[in-house]
């Protein structure tokens, strides 16, 4: 007991879904969290997990980024983008929409989850976009 009082960093519990395939959190929160038979992912920027920065480009770019580091929280808690309940995108400018999508429709397809799409007037690190998923385990 007295370890985990003096410990800068406490042992993860057993719900929190950790990753080095996608970006390390960027403050004081899990990637992910497992609760009964659901996947709560934290919100995603556009960082490269290997540089742990931005990545460079337009929005396509970026998005693409953001599903991409979504897969490997996903893949790491064992589902996938067919399992994804909801969606939330928060956007800098909402003329992107379009761009955001179409690259979003390559990772969904079918599946097509439910969805927000959020208006902002910033994201950390000068992101363009983050999104953030509810996903069912297998």
């Amino acid at each position: 007991m007295i370890f985990l009082l003096l410990s800068k960093s406490p042992p993860m519990n057993e719900r929190q879904v950790f990753t080095t395939a996608a970006p390390q959190p960027i403050g004081p929160y899990s990637q992910a969290i497992r609760f009964e038979e659901m996947l709560f992912c934290s919100g995603q920027i556009p960082i490269d997990p290997g540089t742990g920065k931005l990545v460079e480009g337009d929005i396509s770019a970026q998005t693409e980024r953001v599903l991409r580091n979504i897969g490997e929280l996903l893949r790491a808690a064992g589902t996938s983008y067919a399992e994804v309940l909801k969606t939330t995108i928060f956007l800098c400018d909402m003329a992107d929409f379009a761009a955001v999508n179409a690259v979003y429709a390559n990772y969904f397809g079918e599946s097509k989850p439910a969805r927000s799409t959020v208006a902002v007037s910033s994201l950390p690190m000068g992101a363009k976009v983050e999104i953030e998923v509810v996903a069912a385990l297998s």
